[in-house]
């Protein structure tokens, strides 16, 4: 991205680098559907988990079998394969013009009330690659379980250039 006389204008591509960040490589579906559908200028992601290759990395729920900060670095993970599925999608991330939301589910004991907390491992990770500008509405809930066990699913619909 050039920059103008405004030398804080850096794209997502050269932030990932910047923070040495190297994205895992893109989930496959683990059913019938497919990991990104763009319609016109949304591109809307499926549930991403936290994942490695076709493995579960965080099992359990928040308040019973994992903490808060495990449930963090759930989301970070899951924000981590959403971002390679877009990039996979998009070609460049640099093309991403807006976070427009940000859903987070959470697996709990039930009794939980930090899930703000563990939602904040996905959005500190888009906002340091994004940049604060760039930052999603967001909707954040307990559930009772998810997919493959999983602590967090994470839905993504992001505006893209053209």
């Amino acid at each position: 991205m050039v920059s103008h006389t405004n030398s804080r204008v850096t794209g997502a591509e050269q932030r990932l680098k910047e923070l040495g960040i190297k994205l895992p490589t893109p989930p496959e579906p683990f059913g019938t559907y497919v990991e990104a559908v763009q319609t016109g200028n949304l591109l809307f992601l499926t549930g991403m988990l936290p994942t490695e290759g076709r493995t579960a990395k965080f099992i359990g729920r928040v308040g019973a079998e994992l903490d808060v900060e495990a449930g963090r670095q759930a989301a970070r993970l899951a924000a981590l394969n959403a971002i390679a599925v877009a990039r996979q999608h998009l070609g460049s991330l640099d093309k991403v013009t807006r976070i427009v939301r940000l859903g987070v589910s959470i697996a709990t004991s039930g009794d939980v009330r930090d899930h703000p907390r563990v939602a904040d491992g996905a959005s500190e990770l888009l906002q340091s690659i994004f940049g604060k500008e760039k930052d999603p509405s967001r909707l954040v809930y307990g559930v009772a379980s998810l997919p493959l066990g999983t602590p967090v699913e994470l839905e993504l619909i992001f505006e893209v250039a053209d």
